[in-house]
């Protein structure tokens, strides 16, 4: 797919938590807007960064290029205040999307946080490409608290396809995951959205994880399941016989089933429960 590249001078790189992230997270911090991935379930396809763009979503990106410049400091700024800082990275795009490998944005964000550390902070992806930055990560770890987060939304590649085709294999994702716990970092699978999986997901994600996260697209997606409607997932779901996923209490029922497999002290469910404690 062909992908619209922009370099673009961004006037601020930390954005304060509102709304869905605002539970511990004191700012989000995208190192690009749009993404590559163009998952067709994103909620950021509703939202006006992309309803005004006049482009469709997946087929542009914007690279924050002074991105590292502005996180210096703003968090000059924040500490100079006191302010406790536990960053999301990212809560509007993909910091590990394809763009990254020749931009490396991501990665100069990282070597500024190992000279100004957040108090926290939850890298959420996709991609495997995140193990580049292993080195990185082990340094972060022991200057904050820091948890990788990997999308595992379902184990069924035939899933994938339908609903995210230009997403990273689910397989590479959980063989990074594995990579970075084996390296002591913190590690997550977010099973977010719940999408229609088998029995052997938690068999795959045994000794890879040390949380598991589970949010759906009818009480994730900041609107009360209102944006999953418009982007016509219902119909999605009903077209390709998985409706009895489609369901108001899924969450429930998905926790319910992984605590069959896993300690509930290591299961958190949505909104309320994404903000991980620091240790």
């Amino acid at each position: 797919m062909q992908v619209e590249l922009n370099r673009i001078v961004s006037k601020r790189i930390l954005t304060e938590a509102k709304g869905y992230l605002d539970v511990g997270f004191t700012h989000s911090l995208n190192p690009y807007s749009g993404c590559a991935f163009s998952c067709s379930y994103c909620y950021v396809r509703e939202m006006p960064i992309q309803k005004f763009k006049g482009i469709p979503w997946g087929k542009w990106v914007d690279v924050k290029s002074n991105a590292g410049d502005m996180y210096r400091q703003e968090m000059h700024r924040l500490r100079s205040n006191n302010r406790v800082v536990n960053l999301f990275m990212s809560s509007a795009t993909d910091p590990y999307q394809p763009v990254e490998r020749q931009a490396g944005i991501t990665r100069v964000l990282l070597e500024e946080m190992l000279n100004t550390p957040p108090d926290f902070i939850q890298i959420q992806t996709r991609a495997p490409l995140v193990i580049r930055d292993i080195d990185l990560l082990v340094q972060l770890k022991e200057r904050c608290d820091l948890l990788v987060s990997m999308t595992i939304e379902t184990d069924r590649e035939d899933v994938k396809r339908i609903f995210a085709p230009y997403a990273p294999g689910v397989r590479l994702r959980i063989k990074a995951l594995q990579q970075l716990h084996d390296a002591g970092i913190a590690t997550q699978a977010a099973i977010s959205p719940v999408l229609p999986f088998t029995s052997e997901l938690p068999k795959l994600l045994h000794g890879t994880v040390d949380r598991i996260w589970i949010d759906t697209l009818t009480i994730g997606d900041g609107s009360l399941g209102k944006r999953s409607a418009r982007l016509g997932m219902p119909q999605m779901f009903r077209e390709h016989g998985f409706s009895t996923w489609y369901r108001p209490d899924l969450h429930r029922v998905a926790a319910e089933y992984f605590s069959r497999y896993f300690p509930e002290s290591m299961i958190r469910v949505s909104r309320t429960e994404s903000f991980p404690s620091p240790r």
